[in-house]
């Protein structure tokens, strides 16, 4: 009863609180409790996640993400294909699971929790998967909120560079928001811009993935489509094209964002210490080598441009 209680209350907190302390919660609850309702937990959070990134489509505009400079674009098509790519070798050397080397991939290439939450469905990852994946971001992109403002003043960037880096190297869009305005206001557009840009590449990953990860049926390989990343891109038009009531923007924005700090709670629920166990510190190794490599390597091309 007391594990039904405290579970119950908590999932009631995680409405108000952000997607990352949700998350904390939910592995707070799993590391302490039994979960009472595991298997209606995990299908509930499957569907609430998918309508959560739909929500999110709604806050994009087509035209505002792709309104970067050409240096912006360039520099996002290398860094997120080199991702992609670095996170598959090393998580291979590191014999880490696919599913998870290419989630911690995915939020580091793009835009964090938001990439992981799209592209796990797609990929068909299980709770303790997504929830591994989640946790090793969410920590990394907290670190990179403090200390990538203070490592922007020791070495003098310009409000420009300092943008394009955050954009870069930080891995949610909220985080990057609260560097950039830490920083300047022209970091905070420049890097809001680029970071919008870097968003987009959720839709093609996505269908990259399914061909990356193709279900088994019968011997056979089947792929899966992701409904869901389709109604994402409608979203995404729907608001680009028509003239929504910023109303009912901030009401489905607000929604979304309530959804997903639910989601990422049950998600957390999930983990378990023998799941800690099974992954072991390897996934903590792999994210902070990719952060380490884009956030080098792109600090290192910027200053130089």
């Amino acid at each position: 009863m007391t594990a039904q209680l405290i579970f119950f209350g908590l999932l009631v907190i995680s409405i108000f609180v952000s997607p990352a302390i949700a998350l904390f919660m939910g592995i707070v609850f799993a590391l302490l409790f039994e979960h009472p309702y595991r298997n209606l937990s995990n299908k509930f959070s499957k569907y609430l996640l998918q309508i959560s990134v739909i929500g999110l489509g709604f806050g994009m505009n087509l035209f505002e993400s792709l309104r970067s400079s050409s240096e912006g674009m360039i520099m996002t098509i290398f860094s997120v294909v080199g991702v992609i790519i670095l996170g598959f070798l090393l998580g291979k050397w590191l014999n880490i699971d696919r599913k998870v080397s290419h989630l911690i991939a995915s939020g580091t290439a793009i835009c964090g929790g938001s990439a992981i939450a799209a592209i796990a469905p797609v990929v068909k990852a299980n709770q303790s998967q997504t929830s591994v994946a989640l946790a090793v971001i969410f920590t990394l992109n907290a670190i990179a909120l403090f200390i990538f403002p203070a490592i922007g003043r020791a070495l003098d960037l310009t409000q420009q560079q300092f943008g394009m880096w955050a954009a870069i190297a930080i891995h949610d869009t909220s985080s990057v928001v609260g560097a950039g305005a830490a920083y300047g206001e022209e970091a905070l557009m420049v890097a809001t811009t680029v970071k919008l840009t870097r968003a987009l590449w959720i839709i093609p990953l996505a269908l990259v993935s399914i061909f990356l990860f193709p279900d088994k049926l019968n011997g056979k390989r089947k792929i899966a489509i992701p409904y869901f990343i389709f109604l994402f891109i409608v979203a995404m038009l729907l608001n680009t094209y028509l003239q929504i009531p910023q109303g009912l923007l901030k009401s489905i924005n607000i929604f979304s964002h309530k959804s997903l700090s639910i989601t990422l709670f049950l998600i957390g629920t999930s983990l378990s210490v023998r799941s800690i166990k099974e992954v072991g510190a390897k996934p903590i190794l792999l994210g902070v080598m990719l952060w380490i490599l884009i956030s080098v390597f792109s600090l290192l091309v910027i200053s130089y441009q």
